[in-house]
């Protein structure tokens, strides 16, 4: 331990602080060559050295990825799905994270494990299932099959169990002692002790469906159906690429997922940690 002033800092923190400020750079500096990429052309994004500051600010690369291409839609339909099937997963992880941690019924802890080994399934082996289920349901080129797709979440369901089963268990024994019905025990008791690991869940979820580019090339046919990730494509052309306005298009892509995290941040490391060492 160092004691400079009336401050003593730990010799660890003067290891550690530096290398996550390494870090911090280089994961910012991807998001900063973007930034500066979104207000220059063609020819001025890929020269060397990177001016991180265009000599002339053309914002007429925001205007095209507004006008050229159908990205208000695009954006709709993109909040709308990830919204939707955030708040859906929620829901269902928790309520199957709250059967697996704090119901006893006949074969949960296997039921559980197979559940788990779901996740080891790459999706690339289940799309071809997949599409002929949603095809025969009707869903094809809809977006309600997108969400019927991804209402369920293994991961999330372990993530919320591991969280409910610091939840002593006599908090629900005397819920139920006092006449609370399974879902009220879970609705007023369990879930608002487990906003760390919902906080986590929603980012991570929210995340996912913002930036789900294969599901919905493969899954949506129609234009005015289609998510930003796809509709960012259209200006890739069989020989050329027009990156500049990709580069705008993505900044503002990026703006809900800041704006998620940002609200949920203060829980998110809390969570994740929490959720790791528990069970």
């Amino acid at each position: 331990m160092i004691k400079i002033g009336r401050t003593k800092i730990h010799i660890s923190t003067l290891v550690i602080f530096p290398i996550c400020a390494l870090f911090a750079f280089i994961f910012l500096v991807p998001f900063a060559w973007m930034l500066s990429a979104s207000f220059k052309n063609n020819i001025e994004i890929f020269e060397y050295p990177i001016r991180w500051i265009p000599a002339v600010i053309r914002t007429e690369n925001y205007v095209k990825v507004w006008t050229d291409i159908n990205f208000l839609q695009y954006y709709t339909n993109t909040v709308r799905l990830a919204v939707v099937i955030t708040v859906i997963q929620l829901f269902t992880s928790s309520l199957a994270a709250y059967s697996f941690s704090k119901l006893r019924f006949p074969g949960r802890d296997k039921l559980f494990l197979g559940y788990l080994g779901t996740m080891m399934v790459p999706w690339h082996a289940i799309l071809i299932p997949q599409f002929i289920v949603v095809r025969d349901l009707g869903l094809y080129n809809t977006h309600l099959g997108l969400v019927a797709l991804n209402a369920f979440s293994a991961f999330g369901v372990f993530l919320l169990r591991q969280n409910m089963i610091s939840i002593p268990d006599s908090l629900h024994e005397a819920a139920k002692l006092d006449g609370c019905s399974y879902f009220r025990v879970y609705w007023n008791i369990v879930l608002p002790l487990t906003k760390t690991g919902m906080a986590v869940l929603t980012i991570l979820t929210f995340n996912s469906t913002w930036n789900n580019y294969m599901q919905a090339l493969i899954f949506l046919q129609s234009d005015h159906l289609q998510v930003i990730q796809v509709g960012l494509a259209l200006f890739r052309q069989e020989f050329t690429t027009d990156f500049a306005p990709i580069m705008a298009g993505t900044v503002c892509a990026i703006i809900p997922v800041v704006i998620v995290y940002t609200l949920a941040q203060k829980h998110i490391i809390e969570g994740v940690a929490f959720s790791g060492i528990k069970g």
